[in-house]
């Protein structure tokens, strides 16, 4: 597996989305996100968008008002295994993130943080219609939208 949770957060730190693709204890879920938030929200502009935070490797981009961060596992912890993990790299993690952000923004008309509060349940569609046990399986914006149209026509 190679994504372990998705998070967007606001710039005072407050989620606004996790998905979890490991089972972690919610305890153990607010103890990492607010670990990752503070680590993340504290760099500025001009450092690197990767950060290793525990067995994870962090890749992270803000647009407007929200972060999205995107919790992979990390090269060298997987490597230590008896056998190799094939983990993404963290370029396309980056692309796989602006493309989350292209697919709601072309659902919602320049996303915001009020359209990920209002519409959740949108946007966790969205995410599972890309990422299924960690792996990303569709990249085309039409085909995630599909389904939410159909949604949206029928209701």
């Amino acid at each position: 597996m190679g994504i372990r949770f998705v998070l967007m957060v606001n710039k005072q730190g407050q989620t606004r989305l996790a998905q979890y693709y490991e089972y972690l204890t919610l305890e153990e879920r607010r103890a990492l996100e607010g670990e990752i938030v503070r680590k993340c929200l504290a760099r500025n502009e001009q450092q690197c968008s990767f950060v290793e935070h525990r067995t994870y490797k962090i890749v992270y981009r803000r647009y407007a008002s929200l972060f999205f961060l995107v919790g992979v596992d990390n090269e060298e912890v997987s490597r230590a295994h008896t056998f190799t993990i094939m983990c993404p790299n963290e370029l396309a993690i980056l692309e796989f993130i602006h493309l989350l952000v292209e697919t709601m923004d072309r659902h919602f008309g320049n996303v915001c943080e009020l359209d990920i509060m209002f519409h959740l349940e949108k946007a966790h569609f969205m995410l599972e219609e890309m990422v299924m046990n960690g792996c990303i399986v569709e990249t085309s914006k039409a085909n995630i939208l599909a389904p939410i149209q159909l949604m949206d026509k029928a209701s």
